[in-house]
This record gives C-alpha cells, structure tokens and sequence, in this order.
C-alpha cells in the first residue's frame, strides 16, 4: 500500500476505556510543542502498524493544541485496525500521524442537527463542544446499543450543553427510542443535518431526511466504512496513464491502485474503501464506476474524477490525468 504523508510523531499520552469495546488515545508532541490546529469534524491518519494506517476522528474540543483525542471501536470483524489500535499501541508508544484534514466541516446554520450511531459520536462530540462553544442552536441525538456501549457518558453530562443531548438504547423503553420520521418532518431551510455511524444508520437518516423533503445540501455525512458491493459482475477493463500513454489491464480481482503500484506508479491511499478521499484521481476520458461514499452525486455524475482504491469502470478504458 502506498502511503499518505504523516508529518507528525506523537507520543501516546494517556489510554482510556470510555465504554465496552471503545477506548480513547490521548497524543501529544512528545516536546510539550503546541500541535497543529484543527477544526471541528477533522480527522487524523494514523500508521498503526507499519503499512496499515487508519482513519479516527478527533473528538477533543477544537481549540485544544496540546492534545488530539481519538475514540476507537475495537471491532472483531474489521481488517485490523481497530483490534491492533485496542492490543498493540500502548501509554508511551510514539506513533506517526498526519495533520488534521477534515472533509466533514462544520458549516454555517441557524440550527444544526447532529445524529451519532456508536461510534459515530467522534466527530459529533467535537462539534457539539463547538456549536456549546459560539453559542449556536443545536441538538445531539446519540443512538447506541446499550449504556454500557456508550462513550463519553459522563464528559456529557458534565458538559454545559448536556440539555441538548438525548440518548437513544436499543434495549431501552420504547419511548425514549429514536423516532427519526418525526424529528425531521419538518424541513428547516436555515437547518443543517451531520449524520455518522454505521453505514445503514447513515443510510437510514438520509432517507428519512429525504422522504420528508430535506435538499441533499443541507444533509452532511462521514462514513466510517465503504459501501458493500456486488462484485460478481465484475470485469476487466483499461486504465491509460495520460502522461506516458502506457496502458494497463484491470482484471476483476483486483484494484486499478493495486495495479498501478504493481507498474510502479504511485498514488496515496489511506482507507483504500472509497471514504477518505486520500486517492482521489482526475479522469481525463471514460466512464468510472463510482464505488466511493465521498464524492456526491453531482461529482459522480461529473465522471471527471473518480477513486482508485475500490471503484471501477463502465467503460472499456478510462484515461487518468498521472
């Protein structure tokens, strides 16, 4: 896998356990340095293990830099990193890490509307401390398994916005469940709408939102996973390099990353699943297949730019701007 840059060494500072499965790591310049600004919804790149780097959002407040916080969901079934974030990196480690990029930015709003599935929190937190920090109007509205999975309880309840703060349990009464028809009935002009968690709660809200009218640009999202795919139908196909005019097959099992690092031609990649945008590539001619959940349908539509780690081509040959 190629690389992202990660300009920073960072010490591990402090480790804790903030519910079952979810643990946050406190980083720190191992000097005392001030670190570099980030703003709310940002996340990091971290090389967890040499050639695995990972995705985490920050979820201290935005005006920190003496620390970045992370949240991480050990998840069994993920591709490692999250369980070697929980079993390998330990108070002490340094590790190296990106600045912060943040492709989930806070925008202006009258109302802000923020809705967290697990651990989906992590940006949200950052910017409720934000919107509680300028004195904006806003609601939070975390949706969890169980109390017991639930992180940042207490920072909650001992922050000064915890009035607008409502959990939603699985387990819990049916009355304090998530109704999320009647919470965006009414679409609000002047509203915005962030949305993170798992791919189908995402999913779930965007459809809500949409049914009830909401325009697509008031609705933000980050996935933390790419979308599932039916590969079956998958088939070769070319890729052109425009600069030199060399031209290369894409066979149905593998990449057009893969097979452009396997010629010698590199192109950063991070989540290699289509949300990050770290590979994002111009396309000079053809039809990509978009597989990604970052570019919107408007980008999709554009066909002029297109991700490299998971998504494909309609047509015979597509011709990238390398």
């Amino acid at each position: 896998m190629s690389s992202v840059p990660l300009s920073l060494i960072v010490e591990v500072k402090a480790r804790h356990d903030e519910a079952r499965d979810i643990a946050t790591f406190e980083l720190a310049d191992p000097h005392g340095r001030p670190l570099p600004a980030f703003s709310a919804g940002a996340h990091l790149d971290v090389q967890v293990r040499s050639g695995l780097i990972r995705q985490y959002s920050l979820c201290n407040h935005p005006e920190e830099r003496d620390r970045y916080l992370i949240g991480v969901l050990r998840d069994p079934a993920s591709r490692g990193g999250s369980v070697a974030m929980h079993e390998e990196i330990q108070v002490g480690d340094l590790i190296q890490i990106s600045a912060p990029k943040n492709h989930f930015p806070l925008k202006p709003a009258a109302r802000t509307l923020l809705l967290a599935g697990g651990i989906g929190i992590t940006p949200l937190l950052c910017m409720a401390e934000r919107l509680a920090h300028t004195d904006a109007e806003f609601e939070l509205h975390y949706c969890t398994r169980s109390p017991e999975r639930t992180a940042f309880r207490r920072r909650i309840a001992e922050s000064g916005f915890a009035e607008r703060v409502h959990f939603h349990f699985d387990d819990g009464a049916a009355e304090q469940k998530l109704d999320l028809e009647a919470l965006v009935a009414t679409p609000d002009p002047d509203a915005r709408v962030y949305v993170c968690g798992p791919t189908g709660f995402i999913e779930a809200v965007l459809t809500a939102c949409k049914a009830a009218g909401w325009p697509s640009e008031r609705l933000h999202t980050e996935y933390f996973a790419g979308a599932v795919t039916d590969t079956a139908d998958d088939d070769s196909f070319e890729v052109k390099i425009a600069s030199s005019g060399a031209s290369f097959s894409v066979p149905a099992d593998k990449t057009v990353h893969q097979v452009l690092a396997e010629n010698g031609i590199e192109i950063m990649v991070s989540c290699e699943q289509g949300v990050c945008g770290t590979c994002l590539t111009r396309v000079l001619e053809g039809e990509p297949d978009h597989r990604d959940l970052y570019l919107d349908d408007d980008e999709h539509a554009a066909n002029d730019q297109f991700t490299p780690c998971c998504s494909r081509a309609k047509s015979k040959v597509l011709v990238l701007d390398l």
